[in-house]
């Protein structure tokens, strides 16, 4: 079985970076590197290119959780952080980018930091863990504190919001949503027999709700940002989220955790974040981004002084 896992990991990564790329030259050429809006999200709905994209994550996101149904997560997650080596390369190449040596350290510090992030939280936490009732309703009032804080920010400053907010938010939805599914399948699966009754509403609420100002960010980095930041954004941000709620929320931490392996986690989750806001800042696709910016507001300003 674990054998199946790790070939459904790899294409996974494969599938995964693949979509993003698609998606994100798509988003980026339809915007023009601007802040993206409801019209333009609605031609990229029409757009065989970005619907190719989704297409492509869809199947990636199921060979993930097949990955995660068969072997572990110190298996798999290491796994699907290759999405993000894939995506830079391949982004690279269809883009005409050189690497350089800050965006080739920024990947290798998001993937061994998210993989000993996670590494180290299988060997923290309780795997067998029932989901009490109460625990469900405090993540989701959690969550309705984090989906107001994003759309709040979205909807005051969402044309001046940069890539890095954009995928930190869509990071933290999405670790929300996980936590939320994977509660959902227990409620399913309780030994009452009630199956679909077991399953609160404001719980699915919850997931569609988060789930759809996340796809929002998303889309959204996609047209500030190279789509390979937001690969390392959800590769890092997701698990960070999902770990952090069991730990705080769900009691899932062991009692006989050393200290040591706290400080441990923290490091390698410090080391993963730096490398998210290093692709976040000097990404060669990035740097182009700020340059045809400035040449445009320069542009912009030149021009009355020509018409006078």
């Amino acid at each position: 079985m674990t054998g199946i896992a790790i070939l459904c990991a790899l294409a996974s990564a494969v599938f995964l970076a693949f979509g993003a790329q698609r998606q994100g030259s798509a988003v980026s050429a339809d915007t023009g590197g601007l802040a993206l809006n409801g019209s333009q999200l609605t031609r990229l709905l029409r757009n065989p290119r970005w619907l190719f994209g989704l297409l492509l994550l869809g199947v990636g996101m199921g060979l993930n959780v097949t990955a995660l149904g068969l072997a572990p997560l110190t298996v798999v997650q290491p796994i699907g952080s290759l999405a993000l080596v894939i995506t830079t390369v391949v982004n690279a190449r269809d883009q005409g980018l050189r690497l350089n040596r800050i965006t080739v350290a920024a990947i290798v510090s998001c993937v061994l930091g998210s993989a000993l992030f996670v590494s180290l939280a299988v060997f923290v936490t309780r795997t067998e863990h029932t989901v009490e009732q109460r625990q469900e309703v405090v993540i989701v009032l959690i969550l309705a504190v984090v989906v107001a804080f994003f759309g709040s920010l979205n909807l005051l400053f969402g044309k001046r919001l940069n890539a890095i907010v954009h995928i930190l938010g869509a990071g933290v939805l999405f670790g929300f949503v996980a936590v939320l599914t994977k509660t959902i399948i227990g409620d399913l699966f309780d030994p009452n027999g009630r199956f679909l009754l077991n399953v609160p509403w404001y719980t699915i609420l919850g997931i569609a709700v988060a789930g759809a100002l996340g796809a929002w960010f998303v889309q959204s980095a996609y047209s500030s940002g190279p789509p390979d930041l937001v690969i390392a954004g959800l590769t890092v941000i997701d698990p960070m989220v999902g770990i952090a709620i069991g730990i705080g929320v769900l009691g899932e931490l062991r009692p006989d955790v050393p200290p040591v392996a706290a400080v441990a986690m923290g490091l390698a989750a410090f080391v993963a974040i730096v490398g998210v806001v290093a692709l976040s800042r000097y990404h060669p696709d990035v740097i182009q981004r700020r340059a045809e910016e400035r040449q445009r507001r320069a542009a912009e300003a030149a021009r009355p002084q020509t018409d006078h």
